[in-house]
C-alpha cells in the first residue's frame, strides 16, 4: 500500500485542509446505480470534462454533474450519463447534499460553529502535473532504452521510470506511482507490438497521446574489441531483425540471440564483461554502459521509426484547433459483412483510417459456422483496434461512432488525442 503515497513524506506533517469561512461552498455525496438502458451519442460535445466523459463513453464512473438541476421530487436528485465503455450501460447519479446529512447530527442552538474540514483526497497526496513538468513517466526497459528516449520527447522534463514489463508500467500508472506511461505500439518495419494492444484492453487507462521517434541502432561492445572477435550479438527481437541484412554485410559469423530490450542488452554486456558478445542499442546506452561503438546506425532502413503512445489514468478533453487522433477497438459476432459496415460508417463521414488491427478475441476464439453441433466448420472470433484521423469533438466523429454501436457487440474508445506532428529525418547520427 506504501506504492499509492507520493515520494515524499511530508503529508504525515501536513494540517488537514479547511475550507474558507467565507461562503462555504455546496458539497455532495455522489452514489452510482447502474442499469441497462439503450445509449447513444449527443450532437455535439461541451467543454467541460463531465459533457467530454459522458460523450465519448471513457471512465464512467468518474462522470459527474457540476451543476445539478432542481430535482422534481424532493426526497432525490437524479442525474443521468449515459456511456458506451464496452458494455451497453448507462449510470444514475444520486446527489445528495451534505446539509442534508450533517443537519441531524448538528444542534440547532449552535451558530458559532465553523465549516467542517474537507477530508484528504488522492488529488492532495499526488496532484497531477501539469503537461511536461516533473511528472513521473513509466517506460519498458532499462536506462538508455528507445522507450526512455520517447518518454523524454514526449515530456521533456520528466522524471523516467523503468519497469522490466510493459504490464508493470500499465500497474504504476493505475497504482499512483507514476503519472503517465510511454509505451510503443507499433514500427515502421517491425509491425505492431501486440503484446501492448492487448494490455490496453485488459487495462483501463486512456491514451492522451503519441509520438513518433526515429530509431538509431549501433553495434556496441566492450573497450578493445574488435569485431573479428565477437562471437554473438544480442538485443531485442525487433532491433535483430531490424538489422539482420546488416549484419550479414559486416561479414559477422555470429549467433544472434533476443533479450528483453535493447539497453538491457547492453547492460547484460557490460556486467558480465562479455568480450566476445555484442549488443545492438543506442548510442545513449554506450555512454551510459562505457561501451564502444562498433558500428553505427546499423538498421537497415534508414526511415525506421517507432510510434509511442502516452497513457493517463484520465482521457483528455478532445479539440478542433488541431488534428486529432482517435483509438477505437471493437468486436461484432455476424460475420465478415459487419466490418465493412463499420468500415462505412468512417468512409461515408470522409472520415481517414490511419491503422487497423485485430486480435483474438480471447473469451471466444472459434465460433461454428452451421446450425447443426455436428458441423466442423469454423472461424476465429477478433477484435478490431481502429485508429482514424477526427476529434471526438467533431459531430462527424460522433455520428460514425454511433453507426458502429449498432453493428458491433462491444466499443470502446481508447482515447482521442493530438496527432504529433513533429517533423523527422532518417536519422544518421547517433542519438
Amino acid at each position: 500500500m506504501q506504492a499509492l503515497l507520493p515520494p515524499s513524506p511530508n503529508y504525515l506533517t501536513k494540517p488537514a485542509l479547511r475550507l474558507p469561512r467565507v461562503a462555504p461552498p455546496r458539497l455532495a455525496v455522489f452514489k452510482c446505480a447502474y442499469r441497462s438502458d439503450s445509449v447513444h451519442f449527443p450532437n455535439s460535445v461541451g467543454s467541460s470534462r463531465a459533457d467530454w466523459q459522458s460523450s465519448c463513453a471513457i471512465l464512467a464512473s468518474n462522470v459527474v454533474s457540476q451543476q445539478p438541476q432542481p430535482p422534481s421530487d424532493k426526497s432525490r436528485t437524479t442525474d443521468h450519463v449515459g456511456s458506451v465503455n464496452g458494455h451497453k450501460t448507462s449510470v444514475d447519479l444520486e446527489i445528495v447534499p451534505m446539509e442534508k446529512l450533517s443537519s441531524s447530527s448538528s444542534s440547532p442552538d449552535d451558530k458559532s460553529s465553523s465549516p467542517p474540514p474537507r477530508a484528504l483526497t488522492i488529488t492532495d497526496l499526488s496532484p497531477a502535473p501539469m503537461h511536461g513538468a516533473q511528472l513521473r513517466v513509466a517506460y519498458q526497459g532499462v536506462p538508455g532504452a528507445y522507450s526512455e528516449a520517447a518518454a523524454g520527447k514526449a515530456y521533456p522534463k520528466c522524471e523516467a521510470i523503468p519497469c522490466d514489463q510493459f504490464e508493470v508500467a500499465f500497474q504504476a500508472v493505475e497504482l499512483w506511482i507514476a503519472d503517465r506511461a510511454v509505451l510503443p505500439v507499433e514500427n515502421s518495419l517491425g509491425g505492431s507490438i501486440h503484446r501492448n494492444y492487448d494490455l490496453l484492453l485488459r487495462h483501463r487507462l486512456h491514451i492522451v497521446g503519441e509520438v513518433q521517434l526515429p530509431v538509431h541502432h549501433c553495434l556496441l561492445a566492450l573497450p578493445g574489441v574488435r569485431k573479428e572477435y565477437l562471437n554473438r550479438v544480442i538485443s531485442h527481437p525487433q532491433a535483430l531483425a531490424q538489422c539482420e541484412l546488416t549484419l550479414t554485410k559486416l561479414g559477422l559469423n555470429v549467433v544472434r540471440e533476443a533479450v528483453d530490450d535493447t539497453a538491457g542488452a547492453a547492460e547484460f554486456v557490460a556486467a558480465n564483461n562479455l568480450r566476445d558478445t555484442a549488443a545492438i542499442a543506442s548510442a545513449r546506452a554506450a555512454e551510459l554502459y562505457g561501451m564502444e561503438i562498433l558500428e553505427n546506425g546499423i538498421q537497415d532502413d534508414s526511415s525506421n521509426v517507432t510510434r509511442f503512445v502516452m497513457l493517463a489514468r484520465e482521457p483528455i478533453i478532445p479539440r478542433t484547433d488541431r488534428p486529432f487522433k482517435t483509438s477505437i477497438v471493437f468486436a461484432h459476432d455476424k460475420g465478415t459483412s459487419v466490418l465493412f459496415k463499420v468500415l462505412s460508417a468512417f468512409a461515408f463521414r470522409n472520415i481517414s483510417l490511419t491503422k487497423i488491427e485485430s486480435r483474438p478475441h480471447r473469451n471466444r476464439p472459434i465460433r461454428l459456422v452451421s446450425d447443426s453441433n455436428e458441423g466442423t466448420a469454423s472461424h476465429f472470433e477478433y477484435l478490431f483496434y481502429v485508429d482514424f484521423e477526427a476529434s471526438m469533438a467533431e459531430v462527424r466523429a460522433q455520428n460514425a461512432l454511433a453507426e458502429v454501436q449498432e453493428f458491433t457487440s462491444f466499443l470502446r474508445v481508447l482515447g482521442s488525442y493530438p496527432i504529433d506532428m513533429t517533423p523527422w529525418s532518417p536519422s544518421r547520427g547517433g542519438d
